[in-house]
């Protein structure tokens, strides 16, 4: 059991929810044979890949191989832990959960549950409403604005508002009971100084709500309208919001067009906002952090596009280069990443300003490709000039491992070829040689390499996985223990649940294994083309379990006869080993009329 939730409600859950109204609530689903299909929600595809499977309470995408339950899928969809997603479930349902212990504490230590962080997102839209309402207020607030040429509409869709200069005024309004003040403290919207006086975090700024995907707010960004430094104050870590799993702008810009042709990430929140000013819609901000691998994912999840566009300066283009670094590891085929600098003394906002829309996307349609700026970063801390061989060997350590990373074929083709031409190498393949022994990599990416070999026990274990119904073939597995079959004992713990649990579905099944070293095989098995069709699962079911019966006998037999040869059978030894006999050989006389 995952957390301080019964399993035995768990076992409940996954058998009263239906994965496809799940999913369905949040990814139109369509109707295709007797599974659901639609575009992944986890990787932007133009034609369908994910598949949701009523009979197995199991999602699959053949594209990029994202898989699971019900549960995994709302942790996946909804960036949720194990504990939230079944609460999420729950909530579903219209069940209560019979908690052992509440499962979710804040930074002090009190106990925050499924209810309460819902409680939060609401109290964090109601702030950012309050905000919202007092912008109109304050005179120099809305002259900030104006000067900046945001318009009505454009203050609207990103919900800027104002807090006034005082140390009190979300806590006078929000924070009237102890209950409520815990909750501001939680959200990062109060603090205490030393002398352990209560204040609020935010005073006289102009307020930026940060919306998650799903429109929630869960955090706030601050622009402080005096000389006053911090210049720009961002909500702390809650347990609401993580930055680095977060980009500013990206609901907005999903909300303006659901399948952008692609997102332009930039460093704050005022570079989003002007743009949207000038029709860019497709402008995210990263928060103040590099951009991270968590965020990576969001940007693909919703274009196959991505520019980094980033001052020309030094912090700038290392900034660029740990957003490469991040993004490495997902650059599946199809997908672009590039980057752009702005010249010195521009930020987008200035840059738009001055030159307008066309201006701006003409110069970032002349961005770098990812092959480009890597082979560019890296250069020049060798000498290429001297051409020697310590250079080559010097370029290839840094670069090889960096190729290795990415799962497209295509693109590390293309890095390949490049680097083989700066180190005027004729054959691609001869840059691993340049490379000390224990730096040499196995060029095929480790998705290629994993694959399953076909063995009567895993063939076994796949279609009983896959179809829990055919429990019902299986005998008493006692005999098959004599046989030391890797992966028996797994074969066995499965049939005795889909005994024990009529019915039971993929998905309910695989949650059993939640958190084991078995784990990621059953996903993996789960999935698995074991090449039978489907109108021949069961024979081949029937048969490969034959096919260990007649190895207990075979078995059975050489030891009786080795025993017989040493020291003779008694009785009943002899009459077990005629039987056996007889039954191998109907068994044989079987196969050749099968």
């Amino acid at each position: 059991m995952k957390g301080t939730i019964p399993r035995t409600f768990i076992d409940d859950i996954l058998t009263k929810v239906n994965i496809v109204d799940l999913i369905n609530s949040r990814v139109k689903l369509k109707k295709a044979g007797r599974d659901y299909q639609a575009c992944c929600p986890f990787h932007h595809e133009k034609t369908p890949s994910f598949t949701v499977s009523d009979k197995k309470q199991f999602y699959h995408c053949f594209g990029c191989g994202a898989h699971g339950n019900a549960i995994s899928f709302l942790m996946e969809y909804d960036k949720l832990e194990f504990v939230e997603a079944v609460e999420e479930l729950a909530g579903f349902l219209g069940l209560e959960i019979p908690y052992e212990k509440r499962p979710h504490f804040n930074e002090g230590g009190k106990q925050v549950g499924y209810q309460t962080k819902r409680n939060l997102y609401e109290l964090m839209q109601e702030i950012a409403k309050f905000y919202q309402q007092q912008l109109p207020l304050n005179i120099p607030a809305q002259s900030y604005l104006q000067q900046r040429g945001l318009s009505a509409e454009i203050i609207e869709r990103f919900q800027i508002g104002y807090v006034p200069n005082a140390m009190d005024t979300v806590y006078r309004q929000f924070g009237k009971t102890r209950e409520e003040q815990q909750k501001l403290f939680d959200l990062g919207m109060l603090s205490r100084n030393d002398r352990g006086n209560v204040y609020d975090k935010f005073r006289n700024r102009i307020m930026f709500p940060i919306r998650d995907r799903r429109g929630r707010t869960v955090a706030f960004g601050g622009r402080v309208l005096t000389d006053e430094k911090p210049k720009y104050l961002n909500s702390p870590e809650t347990v609401t919001y993580h930055k680095g799993s977060e980009l500013y702008g990206l609901f907005e810009a999903l909300q303006a067009d659901d399948s952008p042709q692609k997102l332009l990430v930039v460093e704050g929140y005022m570079d989003v906002v002007a743009l949207a000013q000038f029709g860019v819609n497709y402008a995210v901000a990263s928060l103040g952090t590099s951009t991270t691998s968590e965020q990576i994912q969001l940007l693909f999840r919703s274009t196959e596009q991505v520019i980094c566009c980033y001052d020309g300066d030094r912090a700038g283009r290392d900034a660029a280069w740990r957003a490469l670094e991040n993004a490495l590891p997902y650059m599946e085929d199809g997908r672009q990443l590039k980057f752009i600098f702005l010249p010195e003394g521009e930020d987008p906002d200035t840059f738009i300003r001055q030159y307008g829309k066309q201006g701006f996307e003409e110069y970032i349609n002349n961005a770098q490709p990812l092959s480009k700026f890597l082979l560019a970063h890296l250069t020049p801390q060798i000498d290429i000039s001297s051409k020697s061989k310590e250079s080559k060997t010097k370029l290839a350590a840094l670069g090889i491992p960096l190729i290795e990373k990415i799962p497209s074929k295509a693109l590390r083709m293309e890095l390949r070829h490049l680097f083989a031409k700066k180190l005027a190498i004729v054959d691609p393949a001869q840059l691993e040689t340049l490379l000390p022994e224990k730096l040499q990599t196995d060029s095929t990416p480790i998705t290629q390499r994993i694959q399953f070999k076909r063995t009567p026990m895993r063939i076994l274990i796949a279609l009983l996985l896959q179809n829990p119904e055919l429990v019902k073939f299986v005998p008493d597995l006692e005999s098959f223990r004599s046989l030391n079959e890797p992966g028996y004992d797994l074969f066995a713990e499965m049939t005795a649940l889909c005994r024990e649990k009529v019915g039971i579905s993929s998905g309910q099944l695989l949650e059993h294994w939640r958190d084991t070293p078995q784990q990621n095989t059953l996903e993996k098995l789960a999935t698995w083309n074991h090449l039978v069709e489907e109108d021949k699962i069961e024979d081949t079911f029937r048969e490969t379990l034959r096919y260990f019966y007649l190895q207990i006998i075979d078995k059975r037999i050489n030891w009786l006869i080795a025993k017989d040869r040493s020291e003779g059978l008694n009785l009943d030894e002899k009459k077990e080993l005629s039987t056996l006999l007889l039954v191998k050989k109907r068994e044989k006389e079987h196969e050749r009329n099968s």
